[in-house]
């Protein structure tokens, strides 16, 4: 069993031409015993975005705060606090922050999908 709280945990921090002003936090691994998959936390800031990319595994997302967009295969959605996505396999995905403030988002990915 684990019970935390998102603030003690450190920040991996994204910045280049691929992923400008992201940051993500890891909540649940199998360092904690999920075996399986992974939750994280990402923190987009304003202007910033998450690399475009595919991968061969789906994953699923739930926005926290902020307003952003979420690009899956050329078509953009808007997407805010409250706001839940299932991105699949091999389809080509990026999240911008297009509002005031930090875009926070959850994203749960097969363990094999955690980088």
């Amino acid at each position: 069993m684990i019970v935390n709280n998102v603030s003690n945990l450190i920040s991996k921090e994204f910045n280049s031409p691929d992923a400008l002003k992201t940051s993500m936090k890891v909540l649940i691994s199998s360092k904690e015993g999920w075996e399986d998959y992974v939750m994280r936390e990402v923190e987009v800031g304003e202007k910033g975005f998450t690399p475009k990319h595919s991968h061969p595994w789906p994953h699923i997302n739930y926005m926290i705060e902020g307003d952003g967009e979420l690009l899956i295969d050329g078509k953009i959605n808007k997407v805010a606090s409250g706001s839940f996505a299932y991105v699949p396999s091999n389809s080509l995905h990026q999240f911008r922050n297009v509002g005031k403030g930090t875009f926070k988002f959850i994203c749960i990915v097969p363990k094999d999908g955690h980088m």
